[in-house]
C-alpha cells in the first residue's frame, strides 16, 4: 500500500518552510510514524539538497539510502534563483515526471512523504506550470506555512485565493511568530487568516510555531 503525499509550501520564500517540514517529520516519527522529506527542486547547491540536510538534522537521524538515491530531491540546480531560471542557465529542463517518480517510489517505503516547495505556491518550474499547478494536478494536500510579518494578510489570502481557484486542498496553516511581533498585530493577524480559512470553506487548524517549537498536537490536529 503506497503512502500518502503532503505538499508543504508558504506565502513567500524565507517563511519557514524548510524549518516547519523537518519539526513535523520530527514529531511524527516520535508518534512511531514513517515518514520522509522531500524537497521537489533545491538551487543555489550542489549534491545532497541543503533543505533535505536540514531536514534531517532537525529529524535528529542521519542521511538515509533514499537521500543518497537522490529519491528526495530529484532536481538540484547550481544557480541560487527560481527554478525555471536556474534551468534555463544550466540548459536543462526540470524533469517533472522524473520529480513524480521520484515521490512515488518514496510512498512505496514510507507512509508519509512531506513535500517542501520552492518559494511560494505560485514560484513556476517550468515556463508554463507553477508548484501550485503541479501539487493540483497530482491531488496533494497543503500545509501552507505564513507569519505574522508586515504584509502576510495580503499574501496568505492571495495564497488562499489560488488553492480555491485550483481546488487544493489547505490541510492546515502553520503560523510561524520566528520574529518578535506585536502580540495585537499577531493575534489579529491569526484571526483574520483563520476567519478566511473558514469562509474559503477550508476547515484548516491554524497552528503555532513559536521559539522553535511547533504545538505538540499538531501532527494530530492534521491528521497525519
Amino acid at each position: 500500500m503506497s503512502g500518502s503525499v503532503i505538499a508543504i509550501s508558504g506565502i513567500d520564500t524565507g517563511i519557514g518552510k524548510t524549518y516547519v517540514t523537518g519539526l513535523l517529520a520530527k514529531a511524527l516519527l516520535r508518534q512511531g510514524k514513517k515518514v520522509i522529506t522531500q524537497k521537489i527542486v533545491q538551487t543555489g547547491c550542489e549534491g545532497i539538497a541543503e533543505d533535505i540536510l536540514e531536514h534531517r538534522r532537525l529529524m535528529g537521524i542521519d542521511l538515509q539510502d533514499a537521500d543518497r538515491e537522490g529519491l528526495t530531491c530529484p532536481s538540484v540546480l547550481r544557480y541560487p534563483a527560481s527554478p525555471h531560471l536556474s534551468a534555463r542557465l544550466e540548459s536543462v529542463q526540470i524533469d517533472l515526471c522524473h520529480i513524480s517518480r521520484s515521490t512515488l517510489a518514496l510512498q512505496q517505503r514510507y507512509d508519509l512523504v512531506l513535500l517542501e516547495g520552492v518559494g511560494g505556491l505560485l514560484v513556476p518550474l517550468a515556463s508554463d506550470l507553477l508548484f501550485a499547478d503541479y501539487i493540483r494536478d497530482a491531488g496533494y494536500g497543503l500545509l501552507l506555512v505564513t507569519s505574522p510579518r508586515l504584509g502576510s494578510i495580503n499574501h496568505t489570502l492571495l495564497s488562499i485565493e489560488a488553492c480555491v481557484r485550483r481546488e487544493i486542498v489547505i490541510r492546515g496553516v502553520i503560523y510561524n511568530c520566528f520574529q518578535d511581533t506585536d502580540k495585537l498585530i499577531a493575534d489579529d493577524t491569526r484571526e483574520v487568516i483563520l476567519h478566511y480559512l473558514n469562509k474559503a470553506g477550508f476547515a484548516a487548524p491554524v497552528i503555532n510555531l513559536r521559539e522553535g517549537l511547533l504545538d505538540p498536537d499538531a501532527a494530530a490536529l492534521l491528521s497525519l
